[in-house]
């Protein structure tokens, strides 16, 4: 195989490289619940019914969370620049087929869609990043700036969903994506050279399908859930499935001798660790944008407008944030600033289970989202830096893949989980106060859980193994403490 330029070599160009992969991921995480606010409107145009309205929302999360497995390897093996490309090209079609659509069936199948495209484009993207600044430090800081667009992205997304919304169509929420896909397609082949896998291998077909597989049936169970119950078939029967086919993907992984996910690299321990936070971290907070939209717009009485609005503030805590991340991590260590970032989040959600009806925002709502957003800020791309510790030119985009598919799949844990824990019943305005309050107390011992588990078992504050530099091998990094 010809050699590919190292990524390092790209110079001045990984600059308006990183802007651009930055602005591609917040798009992608920004459609996440950019339709949230704009629900109502769609179903009136539309004609939706209750159950096909919520697809609209679970079409994107499925094909998102369930593909980026099999897209990730994939990057490796084809070319992360070339999968990346085609999955921004495939999201913004689909995009202009949901800003056009006028039939239910064309919104939510461009959902889905649009939900492949960004499960090409999200591991493959953050695996050039990890390949373009293999130090330590300039890691840590390309990476704070990906972990705070992303957040931004998904506390943004209700600020836009509202305005756009509001001001203007419904329709513009999709449509909106489109000059950020175009500039993407059209500058980045000029920023990043190609890369891959240094030798040829096969795709594990096996291990893709009953992987995908497993994600998907996961996934697709716990949306159920949020609208069946636990107890229901249509919850029970695809989480059944997806503990068989979650084994048996294990059992063809253990035979095969070029698996999708090499076994060894999950039980790599500082990616283990990593992942089980951002697995606890992601439930509580996805939980938490969603139970806050809806307390502050039921329970206060906010519109769709102010509502989104009154996240602007969230957004400078992330901003914020994520300055101090790649600081905290130099100074501190990796293991003492992921505990300091989730302890502060914990703090947060304390903060904000106490909003009740009559609650001014300035004193009420405000304190509680600005704390919970600066501990967001700090936590995503310490937690970036630590899933992707240890990973070569041969695993990046595996490893991106890994850790996006944890994010999504702890979003839709926590959003199932949660909001059945804030549904009150009894319909009156104290039970729903008790059910919100209730609900962001579990999230916060999530998250109190989470500094446990990262101050247990991530180990003393030593470098992270990917401060051996580029030429140390395998074997050096996993024996590295």
């Amino acid at each position: 195989m010809t050699p590919v330029p190292a990524m390092g070599d790209a110079g001045g160009r990984r600059g308006p490289a990183l802007v651009v992969l930055c602005f591609v991921q917040f798009m992608l995480v920004l459609d996440d619940n950019v339709v949230s606010v704009a629900l109502p409107s769609v179903r009136e145009d539309l004609g939706f019914g209750t159950a096909g309205l919520a697809w609209v929302v679970n079409a994107y999360f499925l094909a998102f969370g369930g593909l980026l497995l099999l897209f990730g390897r994939m990057a490796d093996l084809m070319g992360r620049r070339r999968v990346f490309l085609s999955g921004v090209a495939l999201f913004g079609a689909a995009s202009l087929v949901c800003g056009l659509a006028q039939e239910p069936w064309q919104l939510v199948a461009g959902r889905f869609v649009q939900g492949a495209g960004a499960a090409m484009a999200s591991p493959a993207a953050l695996a050039l990043i990890a390949l373009m600044f293999p130090g330590t430090k300039e890691r840590a800081r390309a990476f704070a700036v990906w972990g705070g667009i992303a957040g931004l992205g998904g506390t943004t997304g209700l600020v836009i969903s509202g305005v756009l919304t509001g001001l203007a169509s419904w329709r513009w929420v999709f449509l909106i994506n489109l000059p950020v896909a175009l500039a993407a397609v059209v500058l980045l082949p000029r920023l990043v050279p190609e890369s891959r896998a240094g030798h040829a291998v096969r795709l594990d077909v096996p291990g893709a399908v009953l992987g995908t597989g497993a994600v998907v049936s996961l996934v697709y169970g716990l949306l159920r859930s949020g609208e069946s119950g636990w107890g229901d078939p249509a919850t029970a029967g695809p989480l059944m499935v997806a503990v068989v086919l979650a084994a048996a993907f294990v059992a063809v992984e253990r035979r095969t001798a070029e698996p999708l996910v090499p076994l060894s690299f999950l039980s790599f321990r500082f990616r283990a660790v990593a992942n089980g936070a951002t697995l606890l971290f992601s439930a509580a907070m996805y939980a938490m944008a969603f139970l806050l939209m809806v307390h502050l717009q039921t329970l206060l009485g906010y519109g769709p407008l102010t509502a989104g609005l009154a996240y602007l503030p969230y957004g400078a805590g992330i901003l914020a944030g994520m300055w101090l991340s790649s600081r905290a991590v130099a100074r501190l260590g990796m293991r003492s600033a992921l505990v300091l970032s989730f302890l502060i989040s914990a703090a947060g959600l304390l903060l904000l289970s106490g909003v009740a009806p009559g609650d001014g925002y300035a004193w009420g709502v405000l304190p509680g989202m600005l704390v919970t957003s600066l501990g967001n800020g700090l936590a995503l791309p310490a937690l970036t830096i630590a899933a992707l510790t240890g990973t070569t030119g041969e695993d990046a985009g595996l490893g991106s893949a890994v850790l996006s598919s944890v994010q999504q799949v702890g979003g839709a844990v926590g959003v199932a989980v949660l909001v059945v824990l804030a549904v009150p019943e009894e319909d009156t305005s104290h039970a729903a106060t008790e059910g919100f309050r209730l609900a962001l107390i579990v999230a916060a011992v999530l998250l109190a859980l989470g500094a446990v588990l990262v101050a247990a078992l991530l180990g003393k504050n030593h470098r992270p193994p990917d401060a051996l530099g580029p030429a140390a091998t395998p074997a050096d990094r996993a024996n590295h403490p």
